[in-house]
């Protein structure tokens, strides 16, 4: 896995650049979602709508414990980048040893502090009498491997600060096929159900990983990784915590508003609770197109600004947020078409699908809006500012959301007033996010650029 996998972000076209390196980053995002779309599939189809509901309650409270980590995944990989555009080796170098220690230190703390909350933190999302021991067991056994789910994000922000998305990309389509069949082997063969699916995913986290580091540890170029020089460089440490913490937070409120909204399914039943869990193992593929696209705008820019470079960094914002759009756009028509076909890969139930076409119809449909924060505030992150996209994305969309959560859905208790939470927190959120940029571009980056 070498040099010819590195795309020049600093010359050259943006538009095509752009694109190629985030279907990769698209791809492995929808590939580490389909570890647990896999797990809702299989016990949907195999064991019952129970187990299904089991597994889907547990994802928002997953993601609530892993986004604080992710943020500082993305700040190593920012720092990276602008260390590469700087042309500064011995930086890249010092940067790549305290991001493998941080990943280190930090999955075995989370590991342990997870495990320790996993039956208080369920009960505290009301999930039902009938199905919590479920989920307590999916819980536990998935929190067994989040050292290796650390791991491989700051193993692939590494990869990706060189222009390298493809790498990732590999290593987890080789785990995914090895979840995937594990998944029908532990259920169908060994009669297993939740915790079947839970030990699939923890065996394929380790496998991608375990790749990642063996390609980083003879990897060609600047961001080679040596075990031997493994130590935390307090200057890096500081600028990664500054630019990863902002972000981090902003991803568990964020979770943790999602969290809310799950409390609140969670008193509709388990037909709610089933359709609600297939929607979002559909929705989030959409998710994470658009998402590629904020990350391939914050390394671009991370480089060049690193190198330098105002009117580079201006084309890529407009060149990602264009083709975000559009793909949004395609991904969105194509799902909702297609609603009750996808949903029926989960469970034929006709009052699940029901509750997973309402989901489906209020978040995928307004998906666009999503893309269009998601990539305005990276792009703010690949100039160092990350406080400000946090800032205003705590307040619009997980204030907000909580406060619909509490104050609006209990006037009418319906699953389609519950959903419309999401079109209304990112169309606040877009509205006070441009206002922000145009702030931060007056007094922060004035001497910069001018958008």
């Amino acid at each position: 896995m070498g040099r010819n996998r590195e795309i020049d972000m600093l010359h050259g076209s943006i538009a095509p650049k752009v694109l190629r390196f985030a279907l990769p980053i698209a791809l492995t995002g929808i590939l580490q979602q389909m570890f647990n779309a896999a797990d809702v599939a299989v016990v949907g189809q195999f064991a019952s709508k129970y187990a299904m509901a089991a597994v889907g309650s547990s994802s928002p409270i997953i993601n609530v414990c892993i986004a604080l980590f992710t943020g500082l995944a993305l700040g190593s990989n920012i720092v990276i980048a602008r260390f590469t555009g700087q042309g500064d080796r011995e930086g890249v170098r010092r940067s790549v040893q305290t991001t493998f220690t941080l990943a280190l230190l930090c999955g075995v703390l989370l590991t342990v502090f997870c495990e320790l909350i996993a039956g208080p933190i369920l009960r505290s999302v009301h999930v039902p009498d009938n199905i919590f021991p479920m989920a307590l067991k999916y819980l536990r056994i998935y929190f067994g491997g989040l050292l290796f789910t650390l791991l491989y994000n700051f193993e692939a922000a590494m990869f990706r600060s060189q222009g390298d998305s493809r790498t990732p990309l590999i290593c987890l389509v080789v785990s995914g096929v090895i979840n995937v069949a594990l998944n029908l082997f532990f259920v169908l063969v060994l009669g297993m159900d939740v915790d079947g699916v839970a030990l699939a995913t923890v065996i394929a986290t380790v496998i991608s990983s375990g790749l990642m580091l063996f390609f980083l540890l003879r990897h060609p170029g600047q961001i080679r990784l040596s075990l031997k020089q493994l130590r935390l460089d307090k200057e890096i440490l500081s600028t990664i915590v500054r630019i990863g913490v902002p972000t981090g937070i902003q991803g568990m409120l964020y979770s943790f508003s999602n969290v809310q909204i799950q409390a609140a399914i969670n008193t509709l039943g388990a037909d709610v609770m089933a359709g609600s869990a297939a929607a979002f193992n559909i929705e989030i593929f959409c998710f994470y197109l658009v998402e590629a696209f904020g990350q391939a705008c914050t390394t671009f820019t991370s480089q060049n600004y690193g190198a330098n470079n105002p009117r580079r960094c201006k084309a890529i914002f407009w060149n990602s947020m264009g083709q975000m759009i559009a793909v949004a756009l395609v991904s969105s028509a194509f799902v909702i078409l297609l609603d009750r076909q996808l949903l029926q890969i989960f469970n034929t139930d006709p009052d699940v699908i029901a509750a997973g076409v309402i989901r489906l119809r209020w978040v995928v449909g307004f998906e666009f809006l999503n893309g269009a924060v998601y990539v305005l505030s990276a792009f703010m992150r690949g100039f160092g500012a990350s406080l400000v996209p946090a800032v205003v994305c705590v307040a619009g969309i997980c204030g907000f959301r909580i406060a619909w959560v509490y104050m609006a859905f209990p006037q009418f208790r319906t699953f389609d007033s519950l959903m419309w939470a999401y079109p209304l927190s990112w169309l606040l959120t877009m509205a006070v996010m441009t206002g922000a940029w145009f702030l931060l571009r007056r007094h922060s980056l004035s001497h910069f650029l001018t958008l």
